[in-house]
């Protein structure tokens, strides 16, 4: 490997992309390829980027299998910060392999990593976790233990364990201070403002207020019987009942853990469950019905009792209900808060994080433009949707709500 090589891959790790495209911007050759295709990824041009790196690994001879392995971890990552979520990710664990056959455990490092952020992008935590507790990572430089531990922060809030969040974002800042890459800085700093920024609403007794997310996590260990609007569950410390699937027992619910310990008319039932404003006899006994329902999913936890104008929540054992909501109660709050991450991303990418079919994803997005929510950009296949950030906008609990395998 040449003097010039060098010194742009050595430009490339202190965080110089200008550095190092000045000193292999004019060359055609496989490596030359690979470090102009990294150096475009952290300029932002990620549509350059991706071909680049896609000659590069067809540059690279059939000897060459650990270079070509680089340049697959470099596409997967290029395909993640572009929230292109159908990429092959066995091209990458394939990669990761050949990466550890050859004793690169640095890059083999960098794929678990890659692997692990995907995961937690989808929701699939229970994956992730395994991933990390199975990962032994080598030693690393300060901008790759950063990243690690970003995604071990990024797990850990994801659970809501703000102390093993916390001490992670102190590590991934100090060993982001020893890179001195300012790009990297910053990505540690905004990950860190996730704990300083309020995250969900409790509503208690009449009276609502902002919380943060540490202070979630105390609220759902403190014993009180929660009826948690952002995982759409009920839930006393570790006991939980998941109504993700039942909106009409969920919509009652909340509406009965709003109002306590008072009761809710039956009218505010009819409209809250089936936007009934003017109901009739059907509607009152379906409303007997699914009120039977609900007491039957929540036996183990609360009862509901009618009352004289309707019903009451209250729970098995002596305590309080409370509340916790959304800090912005929106029809399509789950597609809106993962475009608020400020990334461009595809419809599909959107339902596969979703765990939703493509035409209610569409149709949801079409909705959000309608309301001058959402924009868009490119034709066809290559239409990206993006939203401008939205102020106090839930950071956790509604990425991803609710939970596939919560």
């Amino acid at each position: 490997m040449d003097s010039l090589i060098i010194a742009a891959a050595r430009a490339l790790a202190s965080g110089d992309p200008l550095g190092a495209l000045k000193r292999v911007a004019l060359r055609d050759d496989a490596p030359a390829l690979a470090l102009r295709g990294i150096a475009m990824a952290q300029l932002g041009d990620l549509v350059r980027a991706k071909a680049l790196l896609k000659r590069a690994a067809r540059a690279f001879g059939p000897k060459e299998a650990m270079a070509r392995a680089r340049c697959v971890v470099a596409e997967a990552e290029i395909a993640l910060v572009s929230r292109d979520l159908t990429w092959p990710v066995k091209s990458l664990d394939a990669a990761r392999a050949v990466l550890e056959a050859h004793g690169d455990r640095l890059n083999a490092a960098h794929a678990v990593n890659l692997e692990v952020r995907r995961l937690l992008l989808i929701g699939r935590l229970d994956e992730a976790e395994r991933m990390l507790a199975a990962f032994d990572p080598p030693p690393l430089p300060p901008a790759s233990r950063a990243a690690y531990e970003l995604v071990v922060a990024g797990a850990a809030i994801r659970r809501l364990r703000t102390k093993a969040a916390r001490a992670a974002l102190a590590r991934a800042e100090e060993a982001a201070r020893e890179a001195g890459i300012p790009a990297l800085t910053a990505e540690v700093a905004n990950a860190s403002l996730v704990l300083k920024t309020p995250a969900a609403r409790l509503i208690a007794r009449g009276q609502e207020r902002p919380l943060l997310l540490e202070e979630v996590e105390a609220v759902l260990a403190s014993g009180v019987l929660v009826v948690d609007a952002c995982r759409n569950t009920v839930r006393i410390g570790d006991s939980q009942i998941s109504l993700a699937s039942r909106p009409i027992l969920f919509a009652l619910a909340r509406a009965l853990g709003e109002a306590w310990p008072g009761d809710v008319p039956r009218s505010t039932l009819l409209y809250r469950a089936f936007r009934a404003r003017h109901a009739d006899e059907s509607h009152r006994a379906r409303l007997r019905v699914e009120i039977g329902r609900l007491r039957v999913e929540l036996q183990a936890l609360a009862n509901v009792t009618a009352t004289k104008r309707g019903f009451a929540l209250t729970p098995r054992e002596n305590g309080d209900i409370v509340v916790l909501a959304p800090l912005v109660d929106e029809q399509h709050a789950a597609v809106l808060a993962f475009l608020a991450d400020g990334e461009a991303w595809s419809s599909s990418a959107l339902a596969i994080a979703l765990g939703a079919s493509a035409r209610t994803v569409q149709r949801a997005l079409d909705q959000l433009l309608a309301a001058g929510k959402v924009q868009w950009f490119g034709q066809a296949r290559a239409r990206r949707w993006m939203a401008p950030s939205v102020p106090g906008f839930p950071t956790i609990l509604l990425l991803p709500g609710p939970l596939p395998n919560d």
